[in-house]
């Protein structure tokens, strides 16, 4: 199981790792994260990067360095989705019309403005 999750964790990596030399920007992390179908907020996503040695300067992160921390993040389930039936209600307070969709105008509305 180990070894599996490992191999997902490295296939992630290498998408990101543009130089092919087993490091990525520190900025990619989060996107990383979620790839890997954890969702932290940009909080959490700052603690993972405590535990994780980031090299300086530049800001990159060693595959050697995430590999283990990304690891005990899947094994302990930490940062799953959002159950799909609170999001659903989400969506559904901001349909007022209840329509069934969400106006690209009425979601910039309220991402920007509510």
């Amino acid at each position: 199981l180990v070894a599996e999750i490992e191999e997902k964790i490295t296939e992630a990596f290498e998408v990101f790792d543009r130089e092919s030399n087993k490091t990525v920007d520190v900025r990619e992390i989060g996107c990383i994260v979620r790839s890997l179908g954890c969702f932290p907020n940009e909080a959490e996503v700052q603690e993972l990067l405590a535990k994780i040695e980031v090299e300086e300067p530049g800001g990159f992160v060693h595959l050697e360095k995430f590999l283990p921390v990304m690891t005990k993040v899947l094994l302990d389930r930490r940062f799953r989705p959002i159950p799909e039936d609170v999001i659903l209600h989400a969506f559904e307070a901001l349909d007022e019309n209840k329509c069934g969709y969400i106006t690209k105008e009425d979601l910039v509305k309220h991402l920007t403005e509510e």
